[in-house]
């Protein structure tokens, strides 16, 4: 039997003793609306620290996070328990590069539950200095990979003692505010591992199980677009329609707005449109050569003629692109407009023809 380690143990007891113990909370001494109103929004506030500080900024490096507002999201995102910043990334960016390989430290194909949480009851890999050199130069990251567990005792303890005095309630503020928040926060981030590559669609990348869903995204702080993710992991978004729910996305770009974040990488609209066409091209063809109709070579040559046409526009595109920020002419302007105009009409076209092949 595997032997236990120390995260292992924590785990499994905070979890137990919550479980049995909420019952006589909620019965004994029921919550004051302040009090969930509160937990919830604590919830969010760290869980979006998260996403924002560990994940997209310091993970990915989408983005550069001015003194200001690196302080106060490290502070929340450390309350969360979600381990260091050097401990978490080292761990999130070897799963990028080994995604569903043995050395994916919480690889999919073991099991739901072993990527959503039975992964921390492994021993911990060392920390790969080359994976996360660009981190270790920063001075508060090193602080707080050095005292992480004084630091969350002592941050935990202060929102806490803060709570149970603003709210006069100190048995809640335990419970709900401290208790059952770590409960739903590191559930809902676990989430990011497990759901979101089990359950969606996956418009950029077939091959992964990373999978895009709108609910999963509700849960998760906006992670849940995790096919788009997995392919442009360098985009500050992870929704990147103006209807997807990213809350952290929205931070970072009013962040932005305050001078407080720069440097927001993204990916423009034709860049995923190129990997979209990619990858339907390939189940287009497929799909044609399984059918029972005549002509597939025909069907097959429009399939090839309308993505390369599509594909040729774009590179078109971009570089027009690149252009008119070099130089703002409006040679440029002029070409992007008629570019755009001849793409749309190209991207109808494919979408009919995708559709009259996946319906035969």
């Amino acid at each position: 039997m595997k032997r236990l380690t120390g995260i292992g143990i924590f785990l499994i007891v905070y979890q137990v003793l919550l479980v049995i113990s909420l019952p006589f909370y909620f019965y004994f001494t029921p919550p004051k609306l302040n009090m969930i109103i509160v937990s919830i929004a604590l919830v969010f506030i760290t869980g979006v620290s998260v996403t924002a500080g560990y994940h997209r900024c310091y993970s990915h490096r989408a983005f550069n996070l001015n003194r200001i507002a690196e302080i106060p999201l490290l502070f929340f995102s450390t309350m969360a328990l979600h381990g260091s910043v050097l401990r978490w990334c080292n761990d999130h960016r070897v799963h990028h590069r080994f995604t569903e390989q043995e050395q994916d430290p919480h690889s999919i194909k073991k099991g739901f539950w072993y990527a959503h949480m039975l992964w921390l009851f492994d021993k911990n890999r060392p920390i790969d200095k080359n994976a996360v050199h660009d981190l270790m130069q920063n001075k508060l990251i090193m602080f707080q990979h050095k005292h992480y567990v004084a630091l969350a005792i002592v941050i935990n303890a202060i929102a806490f003692v803060f709570i149970g005095w603003l709210l006069h309630d100190f048995i809640g503020a335990f419970f709900l505010s401290l208790w059952t928040r770590l409960f739903a926060l590191h559930h809902l981030t676990w989430f990011i591992n497990s759901l979101a590559h089990t359950w969606g669609s996956k418009t950029f990348s077939k091959e992964q199980t990373a999978a895009d869903n709108y609910l999963t995204a509700l849960l998760t702080f906006g992670e849940g677009y995790h096919n788009y993710h997995h392919v442009f992991a360098s985009d500050y978004r992870n929704g990147v329609r103006w209807y997807h729910f990213d809350p952290t996305k929205w931070l970072i770009w009013t962040l932005s707005k305050m001078g407080l974040a720069k440097n927001l990488k993204q990916i423009n609209t034709y860049t995923a449109k190129k990997r979209m066409i990619l990858e339907d091209k390939i189940i287009l063809l497929g799909k044609i050569k399984q059918s029972m109709i005549t002509k597939k070579e025909e069907l097959e040559q429009r399939v090839h003629q309308t993505s390369e046409n599509l594909l040729t526009k774009i590179s078109e595109i971009n570089t027009s692109l690149r252009k008119y920020k070099q130089f703002k002419s409006k040679e440029s302007r002029l070409e992007i407009k008629i570019l755009k105009k001849s793409i749309n009409e190209e991207w109808k076209t494919w979408l009919n023809l995708s559709q009259s092949i996946v319906s035969l």
